[in-house]
């Protein structure tokens, strides 16, 4: 690897490490085994460089997800059967990818003071929930634009109130069973007591 990759390899392990708000330049060049001087001439700033770590951590964890999805979401399958399946993957994927979502909601409260991470991180989010519409329901990315504000909001919805609870209490948070179930239970208006 040269210097770009190194710097970037170690600025998302010291995001994984010591979050993003506590990450300096000089954690980066040590992790790295590069130079100061390197920062700036690949990324301009120590902060373009931890924007870019993030944005290649909630990519790997989207590409990760795509080809764990693959193999247990069949075509064919029923809607809520589906809604399950996919759901159980994105909880099992979780784990490995804690420290991402840690840094994901650290950075959400400090989005004042980082309107460059701001804007990239809203374009990120309708490139999400384009990339959760097509999971979901099977469908292209390109030309759903009412299936990503929709659906996709939705499934974003989810997934961000999904991972925060499993990450304040992993054995209290939902499966993806009890994620179907409650949406069975919305969808056909039923009143019964758990």
């Amino acid at each position: 690897m040269g210097h770009r990759e190194d710097l970037l390899a170690g600025a998302k392990r010291c995001l994984y490490e010591k979050g993003y708000m506590r990450t300096t330049a000089r954690d980066i060049v040590a992790v790295s085994g590069t130079n100061l001087g390197s920062i700036g001439y690949h990324y301009g700033s120590k902060d373009a460089l931890m924007q870019q770590a993030l944005l290649e951590s909630i990519k790997e964890w989207g590409n990760e997800l795509s080809a764990a999805l693959v193999d247990a979401v069949g075509a064919e399958s029923a809607p809520l059967e589906r809604f399950e399946a996919i759901w159980t993957r994105v909880i099992d994927l979780m784990e490995s990818h804690r420290m991402m979502w840690a840094a994901n909601f650290e950075i959400l409260a400090h989005l004042d003071d980082l309107p460059e991470i701001h804007k990239v991180l809203a374009a990120a989010q309708d490139e999400g929930r384009s990339g959760l519409a097509s999971v979901f329901l099977g469908v292209p990315e390109e030309g759903n634009e009412h299936l990503t504000g929709t659906v996709g909001a939705l499934c974003q919805a989810l997934l961000v109130g999904v991972v925060r609870q499993w990450m304040l209490a992993p054995e209290a948070a939902p499966t993806g069973r009890d994620l179907a179930e409650g949406m069975r239970l919305l969808m056909g208006g039923s009143r019964a007591a758990g």
